[in-house]
Parts: structure tokens; sequence; C-alpha cells
């Protein structure tokens, strides 16, 4: 699979307590992502942080949390991000609606192996 060098990067701000249909929201956006062809995701746990409730969720060990901040980081074609988006915004209302989702064009280096010359 190609990407452009000039794609988009899909930016989603999301708890971990945060579902969708039964299972962790984060985990059924990334199966989705790939069941659509999406280039490729990824999924990174903070250990500290806020949103739009201001509540501070964090990993110190005297206060464990089951809601700690969490990205994914998702980046394809314009295209491709376009035609995820409306399924994402299905699935982020459907996990109680929360939740940051940012957009920006990127300049892609290099994906994968190149082969051989």
């Amino acid at each position: 699979m190609q990407i452009p060098k000039q794609a988009q990067l899909l930016r989603i701000f999301l708890g971990e307590a945060d579902r969708h249909d039964g299972k962790p929201l984060y985990e059924a956006i990334v199966l989705k992502a790939r069941e659509m062809h999406v280039a490729g995701a990824t999924v990174l746990r903070g250990g500290l942080g806020y949103g739009h409730s201001s509540r501070i969720h964090t990993a110190k060990i005297l206060r464990l949390s089951d809601d700690l901040p969490l990205v994914i980081e998702i980046v394809d074609s314009p295209d491709r991000i376009e035609a995820f988006l409306p399924v994402l915004d299905g699935m982020m209302d459907a996990g109680g609606g929360s939740g940051l989702v940012t957009l920006e064009n990127v300049q892609v280096l290099q994906y994968g192996r190149q082969p051989a010359a």
C-alpha cells in the first residue's frame, strides 16, 4: 500500500474508559480503520491529561485510573481520511460523544520498506 507524499493526519483524543458496542472505543476505531483499509493507526496512552471536563486523569501509583487519556493517530490520503470521518463521527457519538478530533496536512517522508534497487 502506498501513501501519497501529501497526506493527512487524523488525531483523536479520548479516554480509555470510552466504549463502543461493549468494547473499548479506541480498539473499535483502530479495527474499523483497518477494515476500511486505512494505511495505519497507532494508539498512544498518556500518563496525565485533562479535557473538556477539566478533570485530571493520571497514572500516579497512589491514584490508579481506569480512564487514562489516549490519542489515536491515523495517517492516509485525504480521500481515505474523508471516507473514514463519517464512520468515526458515528462511533464517537455512540461512545458518549466526548473527545477531540483534529485533522492536519502532513508530508510523508517514509512508509514501510523501499524496494531494493
